[in-house]
């Protein structure tokens, strides 16, 4: 389906030696410089992500999770959980008997250990070739020496001012005389500076023992929150195993439990049961089969995942083929009907991915989850917190309940899309409980209706809350119209869901291919 060039919008971005997509230009550059330097797809992107994580910082932070996948030819796709857990103390019970039933986003008891900085580290140590400092060194500039504020980071920051006022320290640094900055305004945020000068100086375990952990805990427990200095001396995260299924000779590879990644899985095996690829790639009845069966995985999800060890049916299980066809013999193709609903959507995540010249491929995405985490930052440090642990439920006989030392059902999810043993695309989605159906309107739009990747990337959206399905304002009038017609209460949803990032590698034409999403500032790069 080729670009038509009478209408807005940008052509895939064709390189042949390294390639990087982020959501920020500056990260894009980063990556590109290292890989140009002689660095691997594992350095630059690490690079990109620290950059992220001071110009994006409403999106992503040092205080969030890492996860990530890694294709290189020959060898097994690579992945890493870098989540981190709830406390030693944490429990249901206790929060049950003081009148709370839900762990708020911005409440304190909704912070875990953060777990990127150690997977940064692992990841490094596995798979790349360069030393922590040099990784964080673009990172350290942007923030001591300052960045410009881009278009949608202002924006979305000025939505962040009454969650940033309440607390001392994100008041001091991500406030300017009480307000979010402006597009084009040059910041700086010299305590983030000072902590990622420390973590490169000394590694990862500046950030979990010491005076940088003493900040974070004493922070933490002055507002109620049960994690230890211990908690975060012992965190570890872990290397695993993917997991993957089939789609039309397409093997979409995700990480598994506690991530998301399996509902994309499930998703993709029950809309294999229908020819797509004859349905209008921007028509009702795509849309419709893909939030029918969508609204089943994600009940598969909120049903079933969890921290592994607390799951009570195994993944191969619900990644069955049988089992999706079961699931999809309860779709009425002719309307919309009562199914199981899924969490609100909306929170805010960076992801990111990077190709080198020797086709090592790098899927990888860090988040605080919402937007500026729980809105709780360190007075001395900088750091930001994540509110992850909001993710876990409050009801003791449910495998995700909060429990000591447990890792929540997580949202952010990098991809990889194999053909024949080689990775053929590498991608990903942010966007909280979005992201797996984001993964899946992506490899059909490429599978099924033959997109290149910024094409798949630009094409309009439609997912749902609750019982209302929410489009986005791309979405056609006809498609709109054809929706309510199967019995869809159908809204404009308040704002565009994704970040997605992707690279194709085209191994016939020994080229690169890449796409960025056109709903946040960054850009594809290669050279």
């Amino acid at each position: 389906m080729p670009r038509d060039f009478h209408l807005p919008g940008r052509s895939p971005v064709i390189a042949r030696e390294g390639m990087a997509a982020t959501s920020h230009p500056l990260a894009s550059l980063a990556a590109v410089d290292v890989l140009r330097a002689g660095g691997n797809a594992v350095d630059a992107a690490l690079t990109a992500v620290a950059a992220l994580c001071v110009i994006e910082p409403h999106m992503t932070g040092i205080g969030g999770d890492c996860f990530c996948l890694i294709a290189e030819p020959g060898k097994p796709v690579w992945g890493y959980n870098g989540c981190g857990r709830a406390g030693a103390k944490a429990s249901t019970e206790a929060l049950l008997a003081k009148g709370i039933r839900e762990i708020a986003s911005t409440s304190p008891h909704a912070v875990n250990v953060p777990g990127s900085i150690e997977a940064w580290s692992e990841i490094l140590k596995a798979r790349g070739s360069y030393s922590l400092d040099r990784v964080l060194a673009p990172a350290i500039r942007y923030a001591e020496d300052g960045f410009p504020v881009a278009p949608r980071v202002a924006s979305d920051w000025a939505k962040q001012v009454g969650k940033l006022t309440p607390h001392p320290g994100s008041a001091k640094h991500y406030l300017f005389g009480g307000k979010a900055p402006e597009e084009g305004d040059v910041i700086t945020l010299p305590a983030l500076a000072a902590t990622l000068k420390a973590i490169a100086k000394d590694g990862p375990r500046a950030f979990y023992e010491g005076p940088i952990a003493q900040d974070m805990v004493a922070t933490l427990n002055a507002l109620g929150s049960v994690l230890t200095l211990e908690d975060f001396a012992r965190h570890r995260g872990e290397a695993q195993q993917p997991i993957s299924t089939n789609y039309r000779g397409l093997d979409l590879v995700e990480l598994p439990p506690n991530g998301q990644g399996l509902t994309a899985l499930v998703l993709l095996n029950i809309l294999e049961q229908f020819d797509m690829a004859a349905l209008n790639p921007l028509g009702a009845d795509r849309f419709h089969l893909m939030l029918e069966a969508a609204r089943m995985a994600y009940a598969v999800r909120d049903t079933h995942i969890a921290e592994p060890s607390h799951m009570r049916v195994a993944v191969p299980a619900l990644n069955d083929k049988a089992f999706a066809k079961v699931l999809a013999a309860k779709i009425d193709r002719s309307r919309r009907v009562p199914l199981p609903s899924a969490p609100t959507p909306g929170s805010d995540t960076v992801y990111l991915t990077v190709v080198d010249r020797d086709r090592r491929a790098v899927s990888l995405i860090n988040s605080l989850y919402s937007s500026f985490g729980t809105g709780i930052c360190t007075e001395k440090t900088g750091v930001m917190f994540n509110n992850r642990g909001s993710g876990f439920v409050l009801d003791p006989s449910h495998p995700n309940a909060l429990g000591p030392d447990k890792r929540p059902m997580h949202t952010i999810i990098p991809a990889l899309a194999m053909r024949n043993g080689r990775c053929d695309t590498t991608f990903g989605v942010m966007g909280a409980h979005y992201q797996p159906m984001g993964h899946v309107q992506m490899v059909l739009n490429m599978v099924d209706y033959g997109m290149d990747v910024q094409s798949a990337i630009d094409a309009p959206r439609a997912f749902f809350e609750g019982e209302t399905t929410l489009v986005e304002r791309g979405m056609p009038a006809a498609t709109v119209d054809g929706l309510k017609g199967l019995g869809h209460n159908v809204a404009v949803a308040p704002s565009p869901w994704g970040g997605a990032q992707a690279i194709r590698i085209d191994w016939d034409r020994g080229v690169l291919i890449g796409g960025s999403e056109p709903r946040k500032d960054g850009c594809a790069l290669g050279y």
